[in-house]
């Protein structure tokens, strides 16, 4: 007995021009809706109920070249733990990477303020 073997012919895929654009708008549909979203709810992450601080309770410094939150907080309280001023300084001007630059004015809390 023999076999015969038959062999479909190879196909290759092909797809339409409009193929192309329903697949590019399924691909895109994703993502126009997520940024849809961040735009329509983004806006609610910047508005709180939170009292700001009051006028009283902070002085500004301007950073200088080279400075860092460590460097100010250890040259404005030598004798407080740098890490509790630095978290207060970074509270108090909603600094979430805790990196400044230079010419930037930040707000120091009054206890820690610099005697002018």
């Amino acid at each position: 007995m023999t076999s015969i073997a038959i062999s479909a012919p190879a196909t290759r895929l092909r797809i339409t021009p409009r193929g192309r654009r329903v697949v590019t708008f399924l691909v895109s549909l994703p993502l126009v809706v997520a940024l849809g979203v961040a735009i329509v709810g983004g806006g609610a992450a910047l508005a709180s109920n939170e009292a700001g601080a009051s006028a009283g309770s902070f002085s500004e410094v301007t950073v200088m070249s080279g400075d860092t939150l460590w460097s100010i907080a250890e040259e404005l309280a030598p004798a407080a733990d740098p890490r509790d001023v630095v978290a207060k300084i970074s509270r108090l001007n909603a600094l979430s990477g805790g990196s400044v630059a230079a010419g930037q004015r930040i707000a120091i809390p009054t206890e820690y303020a610099p005697a002018n």
